[in-house]
């Protein structure tokens, strides 16, 4: 008996010592092999992301101001409906109806089936008064007859089933649907969920000349000079 104990821990033993060796001389891949095979899935995963639940968008409007700035880079869910519709107050990225080549961004205020009226500047749902969300505005001390525009005073109006009606926060400086109509649901592309980056415009627009190389490095050097000035900071990482 003692001596089947000795055999089976010197065999334990010996293979142990095998399984040492084996690890001590197996031939570990390179380094950059290493970090290359990180990058690739990173970027494989970055892609699933794009393609199938977020896009990235830059908002290049004042009609979304003070919720939205322009030059806002913002992250857009776009799974928030598939399986459900939107509500009231959502923050939405939609084809263009007169042009489906054209993202708009703008917030819902209206759903199907709802009757929309703006009195003087002022927005009703179904005859009552509609939330009023703690960054939208009108800039314009001016109320305009509704004979000359239906910013001021549009309607009633009942949105279609299938629909909503949105508008910009920034309600006198905004092209929406008292404007172009409604939104069909099958033109909605996500929902927006947060800001993640904020940039500055500096108000002059570069011309691009030949050589366009000289255009591209004054365009690199500007914004690495102006990166701190020009960054929005406190609005990184803005939830909407």
């Amino acid at each position: 008996m003692s001596d089947d104990f000795l055999i089976r821990n010197q065999k334990a033993k010996e293979t142990a010592k095998h399984v040492q060796q084996y690890y001590q001389t197996a031939q570990r891949k390179p380094l950059w092999r290493e970090y290359a095979e990180v990058i690739v899935l990173a970027l494989v995963a970055a892609a699933i992301l794009r393609i199938f639940v977020v896009s990235a968008y830059r908002v290049s409007s004042s009609s979304m101001e003070d919720t939205l700035m322009t030059g806002d880079y913002i992250f857009v869910n776009k799974l928030a409906y598939k399986y459900r519709e939107p509500k009231t107050g959502d923050i939405i990225v939609f084809e263009y109806p007169l042009n489906r080549q054209k993202d708009y961004i703008k917030r819902v205020v209206a759903l199907g089936g709802q009757t929309v009226e703006v009195i003087d500047k002022i927005l009703y749902v179904d005859g009552e008064l509609a939330e009023i969300y703690p960054d939208s505005k009108n800039i314009d001390p001016n109320t305009l007859a509704a004979q000359l525009s239906l910013r001021d005073n549009f309607g009633p109006v009942q949105v279609a089933i299938g629909q909503v009606f949105v508008m910009g926060d920034n309600r006198d400086d905004s092209r929406d649907s008292r404007f172009w109509g409604t939104v069909p649901l099958d033109h909605l592309k996500g929902k927006a969920i947060f800001v993640y980056w904020s940039w500055e415009p500096d108000g002059e627009k570069t011309e691009w000349a030949f050589p366009y190389i000289h255009t591209a490095l004054y365009k690199v050097g500007a914004a690495i000079v102006g990166f701190p000035s020009r960054t929005r900071w406190d609005r990184i990482a803005h939830a909407l």
